[in-house]
């Protein structure tokens, strides 16, 4: 009841937005959802990854519902993936306990860290076409066999990076999934990498909380914008052209992304 009470109109505004565009794209809980709440509402960058991190588990839960009815969800590439993020989540959680997350030191290590990774996802999102003509003729000699390995692989950096910033799972992940698996149509890609992060940032957000660094009355005020946000999206997603939010998006990944490292 103390939690329902204490819902922030502002939070749950935000949390409606980048729900609206995850059910678009697939893109945007933490690459956009941290840094708002780093620069636009000064949430301790520790705060931020660790609330974000559980706020995505419950958004990509219901894409992951979603996409489980209408069948584009392959298991088996969730599974390897999964095999290399959360043994990596576990340990990078390990490590990082041995370190005050919270004190000031940890502020601008954290706030670079967030920007690389933003940046990133940009351009993963801008030369996504490019980089695949690229290195799709490489990747079309691989072995069903390296594939299983190169995605237990991709979860482990992932998991890593997911983790530490809360930001990958969603652009550099299906990215990664096109590159490995070209044959796999794009829904299926997509409804993959949405249904791998649930796991992966349940398992990463509940380490934060274990580290304190869960905001729960703030993820409560997210969450109630961000679940209608998510369904809508998930309906406009047919009618918004991808290729005019994209680059959209990308724009505003890169704008904040050098915000937070420079």
């Amino acid at each position: 009841m103390n939690l329902l009470s204490s819902i922030d109109p502002l939070f749950m505004l935000s949390g409606f937005f980048v729900g609206l565009l995850v059910g678009q794209t697939g893109v945007g809980g933490g690459s956009l959802m941290t840094p708002i709440l780093v620069l636009v509402f000064g949430i301790h960058p520790a705060t931020a990854v660790g609330t974000d991190l559980l706020y995505a588990s419950a958004t990509k839960s219901v894409g992951t519902l979603v996409h489980g009815m209408n069948h584009t969800i392959d298991w088996r590439i969730v599974g390897r993936l999964a095999a290399g993020s959360v043994p990596a989540t576990v340990i990078t959680l390990l490590v990082i306990s041995h370190f005050n997350i919270g004190g000031p030191g940890s502020v601008r290590i954290i706030s670079v860290l967030l920007g690389v990774m933003l940046l990133l996802t940009s351009v993963s999102l801008i030369f996504r076409s490019q980089f695949l003509s690229l290195m799709g003729p490489l990747l079309d000699r691989i072995t069903q066999h390296q594939a299983t390995r190169l995605t237990v692989l991709t979860g482990v950096g992932l998991g890593v990076a997911v983790t530490l910033s809360s930001v990958g799972a969603g652009a550099l992940g299906v990215t990664a999934l096109i590159l490995l698996y070209p044959r796999t149509p794009m829904a299926v890609i997509v409804g993959s990498d949405i249904a791998h992060a649930v796991p992966l940032t349940l398992v990463a957000g509940i380490g934060h909380w274990w580290l304190g660094s869960v905001d729960w009355p703030l993820l409560t005020s997210l969450l109630s914008g961000s679940i209608p946000g998510v369904i809508l999206g998930s309906y406009l997603s047919a009618h918004v052209p991808d290729r005019v939010l994209r680059p959209i998006l990308a724009a505003v990944l890169c704008f904040v992304g050098g915000r937070l490292v420079l």
